[in-house]
């Protein structure tokens, strides 16, 4: 069974519901389809009914068993800009400025979440992290103990040796650019839960460098030799170790030279990338070449399950974020 096929059973287990606010991409609808086809989840789609059926209909998509709620008729619309308005009139907000607000899609959704009237949301597929992110910020705020919010990719890697059966979680490499040691280090605690919460199995964590065990120095191999420093002090039980070459992370026959004695090195499978540009780059390099699987990026830190896609998502990775998020609703209540 593939990993994504056992998160969708996980799911099952527990039906959540999900707020699809970006109805206007045949993608999503497709996406919401194939979740309500399996019954893992049940969708919320944000938008007016007619316009959604009708693009539905011309591309053969099935969408029984959908919600569709159009906020500008939504009779808890009222209810909800009042809501936000308590939320952020202290930030300036007008009330006239939230009822406004409230009319975009993305904020709707997260009202609805906010309001104890859905369990998740997967946005991202035609819009920027920022414009899912910023409203989520705003409304639902970051879980309690956490510093940092943060983004990771569950990557599925078919025919792989490494990792756990070729699952990996990489994290940040879709929100925090140029991440300081301190939030390196809760990037990695972050991300070490997720892969549990996902995979039921132990993190184990490799702070990644083109450096390993000061093979090279510089301010840039610094940075992740104090992060791993500072991991260490704070999860005490965690395994982790840094820094690390990502082949001296993943092979064991190289993790035996250059770090012989690792408890992680060759058997990592949480990679964390000292900054954007390397997570990015690497998990598209993984995607593109090992034809891998790339779920996200999916968020952390946030205090109800909130998603962002990748603009090059199609629609079997917005049905797997979409099980993705349930599991992490399930996990949260």
């Amino acid at each position: 069974m593939a990993f994504i096929d056992g998160i969708k059973e996980k799911a099952k287990q527990d039906v959540k519901t999900i707020i699809l606010p970006e109805s206007e991409d045949v993608r999503v609808l497709e996406g919401a389809s194939k979740a309500l086809k399996e019954k893992y989840a049940n969708i919320i789609l944000i938008g007016e009914e007619v316009e959604i059926n009708e693009r539905a209909n011309s591309n053969n998509i099935d969408l029984t068993g959908a919600q569709i709620i159009n906020p500008k008729t939504s009779e808890k619309y009222e209810e909800y800009a009042n809501a936000f308005y308590e939320l952020r009139k202290a930030k300036g907000m007008t009330l006239e400025q939230a009822k406004e607000l409230l009319l975009e899609p993305i904020y709707f959704g997260m009202m609805m979440m906010k309001q104890g009237d859905s369990d998740g949301l997967v946005s991202g597929a035609c819009h920027s992290t920022a414009n899912t992110l910023r409203p989520a910020l705003q409304i639902l705020k970051t879980a309690p103990g956490t510093k940092l919010v943060s983004a990771f990719f569950l990557m599925e890697v078919p025919n792989c040796e490494y990792g756990e059966n070729g699952v990996f979680v990489f994290g940040d490499c879709g929100l925090v650019e140029n991440p300081s040691a301190d939030d390196l280090s809760e990037i990695a605690i972050s991300s070490s839960k997720s892969f549990h919460q996902l995979t039921g199995k132990e993190s184990k964590v490799a702070m990644l460098s083109y450096s390993t065990y000061g093979s090279a120095h510089s301010e840039l191999t610094e940075k992740v030799v104090e992060a791993t420093k500072l991991l260490k002090e704070k999860e005490p039980n965690l395994a982790c170790d840094g820094e690390l070459q990502l082949d001296a992370a993943l092979v064991p026959e190289v993790a035996s030279s250059k770090a012989p004695g690792s408890s992680v090195a060759g058997k990592a499978n949480t990679l964390i990338f000292p900054d954007l540009n390397a997570g990015n780059i690497g998990y598209k390099l993984v995607q593109r070449l090992a034809k891998a699987n790339a779920y996200g990026p999916l968020c952390q830190g946030i205090s109800k399950p909130v998603n962002d896609l990748s603009r090059g998502c199609n629609s079997d990775d917005i049905a797997g974020v979409i099980a993705i998020t349930c599991v992490q609703a399930q996990d949260m209540d």
